[in-house]
């Protein structure tokens, strides 16, 4: 089986989530990200031991009007990059966690803001109402969106673990629901929580690549300080992953996505000042390019395996 390349405009073995927004747009894309006050619903069972429930640190205050924080957010962007395309990027909290009503008005305000192509809403598979479903393919006939839904792990073990508070059988039925409905969707997947092996994480990306979504995120796992999760880390409870375990693990989930799902994200952000493991993940850059080594060296790349899915 060759190669098909090209998954992006430099020449990486996946499918990156630029290369896909220029295909999709014709031109540059980015994200505007925004906070609408849609808090977890899960916080006030202890939410997930990993979770530091403030918010994203890259949107702005829920207190500004959506269209308010859209204005900065191209203010910023077209500083940056010049006038280009935005996708209302509906990121910090649980944004399905409100009536229908409110939810409507909402992504309606963002769609009608100049500049936005699209919308992209992150959510909990256990909190989209069945009203909803019919308005997000609604939406999805007439805009570019994408649903995000966290999973972070195929074993029901870890997400109890985490303190989750869904199964991953209800992952599956709001995926299946919302690709029923025709909307594009983006899984979220968390490498090294507590508990888990390399044959743990490689068997999550091999089972969400059966799902067959749109987009994968795959993060890594972040200790951070104020959680539950950094409490069980400070008593040794568990070790973060390396640098070179990471790389390894996420370029051989890499193997099971086919070339058509795009890779929205293959490591993470996390704060400076509250990171307490691993420290090695501040150097994005480093990774990025150990992940690419990693993949050349092997002579391998997204979706060689997909056939074993």
């Amino acid at each position: 089986m060759s190669s098909p390349f090209p998954y992006s405009d430099d020449n990486k073995r996946y499918h990156t989530l630029s290369y896909h927004l220029k295909k999709t747009f014709c031109g540059r894309v980015f994200k505007a990200v925004i906070d609408a006050g849609l808090n977890c619903p899960h916080a006030i069972t202890g939410g997930c031991t990993y979770c530091v429930e403030n918010g994203s640190e890259f949107s702005h205050s829920s207190s500004l009007s959506i269209t308010e924080q859209l204005k900065l957010e191209r203010e910023r962007i077209f500083s940056k990059y010049g006038e280009v395309g935005l996708i209302a990027y509906f990121q910090a909290g649980t944004n399905t966690n409100a009536d229908f009503e409110k939810l409507k008005q909402l992504y309606e305000e963002a769609l009608s803001c100049d500049g936005v192509v699209g919308l992209s809403i992150a959510t909990r598979p256990d909190c989209i109402s069945q009203e909803l479903y019919p308005y997000l393919g609604e939406l999805a006939k007439r805009t570019y969106l994408t649903v995000e839904l966290g999973l972070q792990s195929s074993h029901n073990t870890t997400l109890a673990r985490i303190n989750r508070g869904h199964t991953v059988e209800c992952f599956c039925e709001a995926h299946q629901q919302l690709k029923a409905h025709g909307v594009r969707t983006c899984v979220h997947l968390i490498n090294g929580l507590p508990g888990e092996t390399e044959s743990d994480m490689l068997a999550t990306a091999q089972f969400v690549a059966k799902q067959a979504p749109s987009a994968v995120k795959l993060h890594l796992l972040h200790v951070m300080e104020g959680t539950a999760l950094a409490e069980q880390y400070q008593r040794g409870e568990f070790e973060a992953l390396s640098q070179e375990e990471y790389v390894r693990i996420v370029c051989e989930q890499l193997r099971f996505f086919s070339s058509d799902v795009v890779i929205e994200r293959i490591t993470g952000d996390g704060s400076h000042q509250r990171l307490i493991a691993p420290k090695w993940s501040l150097n994005k850059l480093q990774v990025l390019a150990d992940i690419d080594k990693y993949l050349q060296i092997n002579d391998i790349y997204q979706g060689d395996m997909a056939w074993d899915t």
